[in-house]
């Protein structure tokens, strides 16, 4: 079967040592994903970081560093190839509208230092989340996170 290859840009937001996150249910279960999603034509990166922040959360940030890129190549209809940028705060967004992705609930802050023990996917993320917040030394290409994959709790 040929499958399209999506790209898209998520952001790691950190503010007063926690993590912005999108709070997801599928009606059976609550999880995290980071903000963000599929590049559009003609947009760079950066930019699509930028705007899906500000259509999940209704939150400016500025993008900064490319931090990890994490692909999943099979569970869904497209090959998705996730780049995970750095993204500072600036503020609330004002008279945005949001534009909720399927099965979002909401926002939360996660403290960066449970990261390890609480439901944010790809799983493979958390760890390498705390060790950039905590400046240690971490990989940027995270590999392929399936569903079933082991979840990584270390």
């Amino acid at each position: 079967m040929l499958r399209q290859i999506r790209t898209s840009a998520k952001a790691v937001v950190i503010r007063d040592g926690k993590l912005l996150a999108i709070k997801v249910n599928d009606g059976k279960e609550e999880w995290y994903i980071l903000p963000g999603g599929g590049q559009d034509s003609e947009e760079t990166l950066s930019e699509t970081a930028e705007r899906e922040v500000r259509e999940e959360t209704g939150i400016n940030v500025q993008c900064k560093e490319l931090l990890f890129v994490i692909e999943g190549v099979h569970g869904e209809d497209f090959h998705r190839i996730d780049l995970v940028f750095s993204c500072e705060y600036i503020g609330e967004a004002p008279d945005v509208v949001l534009h909720n992705d399927k099965n979002q609930v909401g926002m939360d802050w996660l403290a960066v230092s449970e990261l390890n023990k609480l439901p944010l996917y790809p799983s493979k993320l958390r760890r390498a989340i705390m060790n950039f917040c905590e400046g240690i030394e971490y990989k940027k290409y995270l590999g392929n996170e399936e569903i079933g994959d082991p979840e990584c709790l270390e």
